[in-house]
């Protein structure tokens, strides 16, 4: 049994979407650590455990509190877990794009000052929330797809 790369193919440890996964997994865990250090995150002496009264600012511009830097740790470390398999990991990329597409509209519909923005979000967040939602999809078909080429 051979063990070379056939022509036109190319063998690695690890596939493209898995690898996409563990990069978006891991700048989760970065981002949610990141928002529990005073002076990457401003204003920390008012972070709040929930609630739009939290006035600390990640990177002194998007809207954190102890409840949102969590929910980035978590969703770093399911990441994590699911990028173990190409299908994990596409899961996690696409299923992960539409809850931050929904938190997008979310963020736009409850505004940055109300009782339901209990994550809490502002403006900035709303757009990141949009961009990090068509990206992980993007990357969840691009890092998957079958060209004809490759098909045969």
């Amino acid at each position: 049994m051979s063990t070379a790369p056939t022509a036109g193919r190319v063998t690695s440890g690890r596939s493209p979407v898995r690898t996409a996964a563990l990069v978006v997994a891991a700048t989760f865990l970065l981002v949610g650590v990141l928002g529990f250090i005073p002076g990457v995150t401003t204003n920390y002496d008012t972070m709040t455990f929930a609630g739009h009264h939290s006035d600390a600012l990640l990177l002194g511009v998007f809207q954190v509190s102890i409840l949102h830097n969590i929910v980035h740790l978590l969703f770093g470390a399911a990441g994590l877990a699911l990028a173990r398999t190409a299908g994990g990991a596409r899961a996690y990329l696409i299923g992960g794009g539409a809850v931050y597409l929904v938190l997008w509209l979310y963020g736009l519909v409850v505004g940055d000052n109300t009782a339901a923005n209990f994550v809490p979000v502002n403006t900035a967040d709303d757009w990141l929330h949009l961009g990090l939602g068509l990206g992980m999809i993007a990357l969840g078909f691009l890092t998957t797809r079958r060209t004809v080429a490759s098909a045969r």
